[in-house]
């Protein structure tokens, strides 16, 4: 079994987004991996409190991050400073990755 983090932009974005993009997510994991089972470790805190910062949802995928794989980052990824922060975390700590880019014509 594979444990893939998924790292995606999630400021302003509504909880029907996030959900939907993960699982587009996902599904492009799946067919990169067809021949493995994958589990994605639940990065996603909907019931987090309101008044949480922004460092505090940072630190927990932090410690999420540590348990993966793998990390998957969402189109985009380069453009938030979470996403970017995992991302480094992944460079200086040898964590495979993927980056997901928007195709430019």
């Amino acid at each position: 079994m594979i444990k893939v983090f998924i790292s995606q932009p999630m400021r302003d974005k509504t909880d029907e987004q996030i959900k939907t993009e993960r699982k587009r997510a996902l599904d492009e994991i799946k067919a990169l991996y067809p021949n493995d089972e994958i589990e994605e470790i639940q990065s996603f805190f909907e019931d987090a409190p309101h008044d949480a910062t922004p460092l505090c949802f940072l630190g927990e995928s932090i410690k999420l991050l540590g348990q993966a794989d793998f990390a998957y980052f969402c189109k985009d990824w380069d453009k938030y400073r979470g996403c970017i922060a995992e991302n480094t975390i992944c460079n200086l700590y040898e964590i495979p990755h993927i980056e997901e880019h928007v195709k430019e014509n």
